[in-house]
């Protein structure tokens, strides 16, 4: 529809599934293989990135305790566990890295972190309310951790890692006020033996309370950060090289509902589009009222892809065709000077 278009590709991410792809395509990367625990506890191989000189590593959740490691039916929100994020963890302090990013989106766990503390070491357990962080790994010391976290709720309560984020996850409503009490118990313990209190933190209910469980070991390590995950990726890409020789910024995302407001790489997007002063699309799968107005709130217009009324599972199966007539509606609609 505008055949001489000059188009620029930023691969991005906000710190769940696709994050590594994004950072390695910036360069300077190098691929790496861990053994590591599944969300269920059995042996899979996750990869990871470790920069060219050897001293950094870019590590993503999802590759180890992430909700695609999972079928639907064994989706448990319960038993699910964040043990082999810390066994990746562990993998790269093996390697010798001194600094690491770690994107904690996409995981299938709603542990508080319990999992993640236990493969560095610790001894956590979140259905008992224990933490003991006698064990924790030393190296830790000596680590610059920046979380790539695509969310800013809090660990508990009606926007916190249960409520939001568990049904996902497979848990019931039932067993969203089930987990949530045990998550409570949990950051009893871990607030009393790390001397901190983070559930209230922006970002804590993130990856079912993993943000939460590294914001209370901050004190353990050389560095600690907790960033939106599309800002770190951003960083890496050179994006706000791109947006500064753009007309116009096309981004999106599955589903662009009420979890886009939280911090998701569309809201990331249009927030630096709106301070460039470019205008911004964002392209949905499907598009919900609360996902509406989240973006319009930073200047931005959500599309939908979707063109009939049609579940999930129809609309994956179309494949690229809806995308691609999407795109055509919208270039037919833009113009520039």
């Amino acid at each position: 529809a505008r055949p001489d278009d000059e188009i620029l590709l930023c691969p991005l991410a906000d710190g769940g599934e696709g994050t590594l792809q994004a950072i390695s395509a910036a360069g300077g990367w190098h691929w790496q293989v861990a053994r590591v625990r599944d969300p269920l506890g059995r042996d899979i191989e996750a990869r990871w990135l470790r920069s060219d000189d050897g001293r950094r590593a870019a590590l993503e959740m999802a590759a180890a305790s992430g909700l695609s490691r999972l079928t639907a039916d064994e989706r448990d929100a319960v038993a699910a566990t964040s043990v082999g994020t810390g066994d990746l963890i562990r993998a790269a302090l093996d390697a010798g890295v001194s600094s690491i990013v770690l994107g904690i989106g996409g995981s299938a766990t709603t542990d508080g972190g319990a999992g993640l503390l236990r493969g560095l070491g610790a001894a956590t357990d979140r259905d008992a309310g224990t933490a003991d962080l006698a064990g924790l790994d030393p190296r830790l010391a000596d680590i610059d951790l920046q979380v790539a976290c695509d969310v800013s709720n809090p660990l508990l309560g009606p926007t916190g890692a249960a409520a939001v984020y568990g049904p996902q996850k497979g848990a019931t409503p039932t067993l969203v006020a089930d987990l949530d009490a045990r998550l409570a118990r949990f950051a009893d313990a871990l607030d009393a033996t790390s001397g901190r209190s983070e559930r209230e933190t922006s970002g804590a209910g993130a990856a079912g309370g993993v943000g939460y469980a590294l914001l209370a070991i901050q004190d353990r390590l050389r560095s600690f950060a907790l960033r939106p995950g599309v800002n770190l990726v951003m960083d890496a890409a050179d994006f706000d090289a791109r947006l500064a020789r753009a007309d116009l910024v096309l981004t999106g995302e599955g589903r662009i509902d009420a979890q886009t407001g939280f911090g998701k790489t569309a809201l990331g997007v249009a927030r630096r589009a709106r301070a460039a002063g470019v205008p911004c699309i964002a392209v949905g799968g499907g598009v919900e009222v609360d996902g509406i107005a989240a973006l319009a709130a930073v200047g931005a217009i959500a599309v939908p892809v979707v063109e009939r009324p049609q579940t999930v599972e129809q609309a994956m199966a179309a494949g690229v065709e809806p995308i691609v007539r999407c795109g055509e509606r919208l270039a037919r609609l833009t113009s520039f000077d």
